[in-house]
């Protein structure tokens, strides 16, 4: 027992190193510029009178890095979402941002476990782009569901993953009630109006979020149901079902302000989220 205590004290002394912890500010920074520019995106539709287009947090960062120096900020980016991930996993082992172990606190940990492995394909989509290896942008959601469909139980698997889309949706909406990441943030050394700006960004932002998890668990429940890959949509096409909607342009447009606000949320969170070696 003495010998593993040794070990996690020394894995938690790694994960409190200085220069691990401005990586993982990093990948904040960038996570919000992946969400901020999807929302942007979204945007251009609402506001021109048919071009535009909608995207996946993948295809924000090959829109982020089409520039001269778009090798540089796609290995900067690469880091920092690295970083980031692994902050997933140290928030779902060790529990510094105090979640607890009852049911709720499990739901929150189990959490930031799906956002650690999603991140972590990103950054593997990443060093395909760096590799030249010809890496598509489109959205994996339904290539997918397809392998899931392969398998003799997949439509009840399907209609299982929808379920959980739809509950992580749920969880959204409740977290945007709750606000509970407000404690996340390092209150003393912001002024109120600084907080209460952070926390309203977030709260909007995941509630947005929460609307498109609803729309991509719905499709993918019917693609279980009819054993039907093609009915499932990813975020672009839970964007564009928004947009085809009576008043789609305002609905779309508030949507697309809340992956906005998610973005510079996560800004926020680069300078005064509470990290493993943080304090107050």
């Amino acid at each position: 027992m003495a010998t593993v205590q040794r070990g996690t004290n020394a894995v938690k002394r790694a994960a409190a190193n200085p220069a691990l912890e401005l990586l993982e500010r990093l990948g904040y920074a960038v996570r919000g510029a992946l969400y901020a520019l999807m929302g942007l995106l979204a945007l251009l539709i609402v506001f021109s009178a048919g071009g535009g287009r909608t995207t996946d947090l993948t295809g924000s960062l090959v829109v982020l890095v089409s520039n001269p120096w778009g090798k540089l900020v796609l290995i900067v980016a690469a880091v920092g979402l690295a970083a980031y991930s692994l902050w997933g996993f140290t928030r779902a082992i060790y529990d510094p941002l105090h979640r607890g172990s009852d049911a709720s606190g499990y739901l929150a940990r189990l959490g930031f476990v799906t956002s650690a492995l999603s991140y972590a394909a990103i950054v593997v989509f990443a060093l395909q782009l760096l590799a030249g290896s010809g890496a598509t942008t489109n959205d994996g959601t339904q290539k997918t569901i397809a392998a899931v469909l392969t398998h003799p139980a997949g439509g009840a698997l399907t209609v299982l993953i929808g379920l959980i889309v739809i509950g992580v949706a749920l969880g959204q909406f409740l977290e945007s009630y709750r606000a509970t990441f407000a404690r996340d943030l390092k209150g003393a050394e912001m002024s109120a109006t600084t907080r209460d700006v952070a926390v309203k960004l977030g709260r909007f932002g995941m509630s947005a979020r929460g609307v498109i998890f609803l729309v991509i668990g719905w499709f993918v429940i019917q693609a279980g149901i009819h054993h039907d890959p093609a009915q499932t949509q990813g975020f672009s096409g839970a964007f564009i079902f928004l947009l085809d909607q009576p008043f789609g342009r305002v609905l779309l447009g508030i949507v697309a302000l809340g992956f906005v606000a998610l973005g510079l949320h996560s800004f926020a969170c680069a300078r005064w989220i509470k990290l493993m070696g943080s304090s107050g």
